[in-house]
């Protein structure tokens, strides 16, 4: 009991010391004013996600779609109609005309909308973690030297792993691969545990809280060329402190509706990658591991059901495509 208290206790301080770190958005006014090229990226982002995406829709819930009940109201008493019948076949061609205006503006504007700014906003996304991590790296503090130093050791038994020249480049492309499909198989993971009964939503909040936490990092261990193994490895041993680090974001896209929460989600991500990208977070995890004299709350195997299935299907897929290469070898 007293070991359980004591795992909770840290638990709850990493959560803690997680949400702390992914607050620290002062980090995105300093680095703005370090990079130009950074400032318009994020700048692009704040205009496409922020005025237009969510200023549409604004305009839309404000704008239109109460003029449009204004002039196809709802409420047959406003037809100024006496007869029962003309009046029930005026509100159902209203309610037709509204729908369908309505709808007109989603397909031809929103939706567009929506699969432009998923586009753009992931090259941004991009472009935002490089050109912070320059800054960084040009005028970052000497803590912050000493902690890429430090990282860039705690690498070497990995880059020693990975063979160089083209064969490298081909281990690297394949497990970025490899992690977009795990993240889509999560994804996948977090909708099914939205529908367990009671527990679902919480765990689903948890779930989306690691997945944002692991993209906002990804961007940050893709430039310091970290495998996929050492990500997984950093990721699953502090699993409480990416709990919390994803948190804040994903509590402020749950309180508003889907297309919204998206807009809000969109505008804020930018922020929470530079927060990860010029974190301290291996300062934070290794002070805290001193403080305490065990070894820690241990590896919780997040992405486990993830990765077994994804292995399972490719098997699968693979294992496919070998006996067709086989029967047409044999014709």
């Amino acid at each position: 009991m007293d070991t359980l208290r004591a795992k909770s206790k840290q638990a709850v301080v990493l959560w803690l010391k997680g949400f702390k770190e992914a607050c620290c958005l002062h980090r995105v006014v300093v680095f703005c004013f370090r990079s130009k090229q950074l400032a318009i990226r994020t700048g692009q982002c704040f205009l496409l996600n922020g005025f237009i995406f969510l200023g549409s829709i604004f305009v839309l819930n404000s704008l239109v779609i109460p003029t449009l009940q204004w002039i196809l109201p709802y409420q047959c008493q406003q037809f100024g109609l006496q007869d029962p019948c003309s009046i029930g076949l005026t509100s159902k061609v209203y309610f037709v005309l509204r729908f369908g205006l309505v709808r007109f503006f989603y397909i031809f504007w929103f939706y567009p909308l929506y699969l432009l700014s998923f586009v753009l906003s992931n090259i941004w996304y991009s472009d935002i973690a490089e050109h912070a991590y320059v800054a960084i790296g040009r005028d970052g503090s000497a803590d912050d030297l000493l902690n890429q130093k430090d990282l860039s050791k705690s690498q070497d038994s990995v880059h020693l792993d990975k063979p160089a020249g083209i064969g490298g480049t081909i281990l690297g492309f394949g497990e970025r691969i490899y992690s977009v499909l795990l993240l889509s198989v999560f994804f996948v993971q977090i909708l099914a545990a939205g529908f367990i009964p009671y527990i679902g939503k919480a765990l689903a909040f948890v779930f989306n809280s690691w997945m944002y936490a692991y993209y906002s990092f990804e961007y940050k261990w893709n430039l310091d060329e970290l495998g996929l193994d050492k990500r997984l490895d950093i990721f699953e041993s502090h699993w409480a402190f990416f709990a919390g680090f994803g948190s804040p974001c994903i509590l402020a896209c749950y309180i508003f509706p889907p297309l919204v929460s998206y807009g809000v989600m969109a505008l804020l991500f930018p922020l929470f990658v530079l927060t990860a990208t010029g974190s301290n977070a291996e300062q934070v995890l290794d002070s805290q591991r001193r403080t305490w004299s065990n070894e820690g709350l241990g590896r919780l195997p997040v992405f486990y059901l993830a990765d077994t299935l994804l292995m399972r299907v490719l098997s699968y897929f693979f294992e496919k495509l070998q006996l067709r290469q086989e029967e047409k070898k044999e014709t």
